[in-house]
């Protein structure tokens, strides 16, 4: 889907149900749940090859259609974080594909 669609979906479902996406990043999948995004700058050009996966170190993640900057995130049984936290933890480097 394109950056704008996910970003709206990403807007109508938080806090409650949510949209997620899953990684696995050695520890087996863990669901993680989108709570704030942003349209990447230059979203129209970027990432439109690599839907899914993280294009830099601030979440920057690809779509079907530009890029998608995720802001806040939270892992199933954890509490919300900043997506520079989830990142010191999660490691979710550029090139990493989303499940």
């Amino acid at each position: 889907k394109p950056a704008r669609e996910l970003h709206n979906l990403i807007r109508g479902l938080s806090p409650f149900p949510g949209a997620f996406f899953e990684a696995d990043w050695g520890q087996g999948i863990t669901r993680v749940k989108v709570l704030r995004s942003v349209l990447a700058p230059g979203s129209g050009s970027l990432g439109s090859d690599v839907p899914g996966t993280v294009l830099d170190d601030t979440l920057t993640i690809g779509t079907g259609s530009g890029a998608l900057r995720l802001i806040e995130v939270q892992r199933a049984g954890k509490g919300p974080v900043s997506a520079a936290e989830f990142l010191r933890g999660a490691g979710l480097t550029p090139g990493k594909s989303l499940l």
